[in-house]
């Protein structure tokens, strides 16, 4: 059993001073993910990684969540949700003037590729994330991980424990999936 493993069982066990010991040993690998997601976002952000690291820290510790971490795996996933969560109400707060359902078409292999991604295309892409995940709940993790965090397929397909032919599936999949709802909008 891994620390991390060995430390999610003692939080959820309640272990008051577990929280504690699991940061130190997830930090450098939830900041190195948080900074490449962040590194090609436009200029004048007012989060930056480390900002981005502890809040999804602090809202993964303090919740309910905490009592339900399975394995390191899971609890990666669950920090990818929550930063996803972060950069979506980023988004939102920036745009809420600009509100208006336009959205334009999003080419999500390009913003994978490179990182750069407008406002407008990731609160596209969380509006009919939640769609998907109804009927196709692994693709829509494999998005998360992916377009949110910005994790390579392999790095994806390690965080799910699915093989990286089932993640190139899945992503050609979901792609297609969003394309069509995203056009469809």
């Amino acid at each position: 059993m891994s620390d991390v493993t060995r430390i999610l069982s003692a939080i959820e066990q309640g272990d008051p001073l577990a929280a504690e010991q699991l940061l130190p040993l997830v930090y450098d690998e939830l900041r190195r993910l948080a900074a490449a997601k962040l590194a090609d976002e436009r200029p004048g952000q007012t989060l930056d990684a480390t900002a981005l690291v502890h809040e999804a820290y602090l809202r993964l510790v303090d919740g309910e969540q905490a009592r339900h971490w399975t394995s390191r795996s899971h609890f990666f996933r669950a920090a990818a949700e929550a930063m996803r969560r972060i950069l979506v109400d980023g988004a939102r707060r920036r745009n809420s003037l600009k509100r208006g359902g336009d959205f334009r078409r999003v080419d999500i292999e390009r913003a994978v590729a490179t990182g750069q991604t407008s406002d407008d295309e990731a609160l596209a892409i969380h509006e009919v994330l939640d769609q998907l995940a109804s009927h196709a709940p692994e693709k829509a993790e494999l998005v998360k991980l992916r377009y949110f965090v910005g994790l390579s397929v392999e790095e994806a397909a390690t965080a799910l424990g699915i093989s990286r032919a089932t993640a190139d599936r899945h992503w050609a999949y979901a792609k297609t999936w969003l394309y069509c709802h995203l056009t469809r909008e």
